[in-house]
């Protein structure tokens, strides 16, 4: 195979699919976005942003390629709209990237954390993806085919001391994508979730309170690997790997794209570094 086919190849791998991006208007949603319009999928953004959400499909092309949708996916009107809108202007929906969260309040604290903060990460995260999946299903289910993608997180597998509503809500939906895949496999529908190391976002931003490059100072320091940094376009890339036949019998499973970092413990090795030294 020639480098220009091979190439051409490798940037139409959604080519015909149409698919949902909830969140989509930034952070690792934008970027979502724009790297399934790049592999030739139709999108539609559906997010609460609606100037960045609007322009955003302003800058990747036409209403023919891409559209957005307000939705506020705690809404199940709103979600329903999102569903009914791809199936009307781009006639089918492949894929379902339940993609929007929030971090919620940072609060490590279990005697500190706000009940109503604890309720509202679970109606965005967990209540939203619910809505999501469902809407999406009522769609596919009649159609025999499609996916359903829930960006989870590096905490479903490691929990590294973060804010419990945020953690507890991360396990539920590598819970419900399990779930689900048992059972709408029956279907021709597969469902995965994405679990991502930190990626420097406008709501990591938001949430760390600190100068950006002093989170990538210590985001790369308490990574595992290193030499590399994880970006928004790197957790696209794996939606995309999962959203396409180059994955058509992967279901069920929680992709953790974090470097190794889970697997990591440096407690041990600091504490004999201790003792050595």
């Amino acid at each position: 195979m020639s480098t220009d086919s091979s190439q051409t190849s490798n940037t139409k791998r959604l080519q015909g699919l149409v698919a949902i991006i909830t969140g989509g208007a930034s952070g690792i949603g934008e970027c979502c976005a724009k790297v399934f319009v790049k592999q030739e999928a139709k999108v539609v953004i559906a997010d609460i942003q609606d100037e960045l959400g609007n322009s955003l499909c302003r800058q990747l092309g036409s209403e023919q390629t891409i559209s957005y949708i307000h939705c506020d996916v705690t809404c199940d009107s709103d979600v329903q709209n999102a569903v009914d809108l791809a199936i009307t202007r781009y006639g089918k929906l492949d894929i379902m990237f339940s993609n929007a969260g929030i971090a919620g309040k940072p609060e490590l604290s279990i005697l500190s954390t706000e009940n109503e903060d604890f309720k509202r990460v679970f109606d965005v995260n967990v209540y939203g993806a619910f809505l999501a999946a469902k809407h999406a299903a009522r769609v596919m289910v009649p159609a025999k085919k499609g996916c359903i993608i829930f960006t989870a997180s590096m905490v479903s597998v490691n929990c590294p001391q973060a804010p419990h509503p945020y953690v507890a809500s991360k396990h539920a939906l590598v819970g419900l994508a399990k779930n689900l895949c048992v059972e709408l496999g029956q279907y021709g529908i597969r469902v995965n979730s994405i679990s991502p190391y930190v990626v420097i976002t406008p709501q990591a931003r938001k949430t760390l309170s600190m100068p950006v490059n002093e989170m990538e100072d210590v985001i790369c320091a308490a990574a595992n690997l290193k030499k590399a940094v994880l970006e928004g376009e790197d957790v696209a890339e794996a939606a995309v790997y999962l959203g396409s036949n180059a994955s058509k019998y992967v279901s069920g499973i929680n992709l953790v794209v974090d470097g190794g970092f889970s697997l990591t413990n440096p407690s041990f090795a600091l504490a004999m570094k201790g003792l050595i030294s």
